[in-house]
């Protein structure tokens, strides 16, 4: 099913990027220096358009991944400081097992005999 679902989508994406690409080919000029485009130093020429446009949507989404990557990082902190102190717990609890272990094997004295009221 899932292999179904990323197909179904690759064609979905497919089907918009094609023609996208196509009737965007023709060379543009990208100028970095927005005080003055026409400095051709910072100017990238002869570039087909569609490329100017997935690249953008790539950087776009890079920047929106580093972006909730570092909002999250208070959640991932506190994760590992949870897990620390799960490891802590149960290292405890591992102590104790090896302390009433052998004590409860050992036999004890028998249990009382109940008087009965006769």
């Amino acid at each position: 099913m899932i292999r179904f679902v990323k197909n179904a989508l690759l064609v979905a994406v497919a089907i918009v990027i094609v023609p996208l690409s196509v009737s965007n080919r023709h060379p543009v000029t990208v100028s970095l220096n927005p005080f003055d485009p026409t400095d051709p130093r910072f100017a990238i020429t002869d570039i087909p358009l569609f490329w100017v446009i997935f690249a953008s949507l790539a950087l776009g989404i890079v920047l929106g991944g580093v972006g909730a990557w570092a909002r999250q990082g208070k959640w991932r902190k506190e994760a590992r400081a949870k897990r620390r102190e799960v490891r802590k717990w149960q290292g405890e609890a591992e102590h104790l097992r090896e302390i009433v272990e052998p004590a409860a094997a050992k036999p004890g004295l028998p249990a009382p005999k109940s008087r009965s009221a006769a």
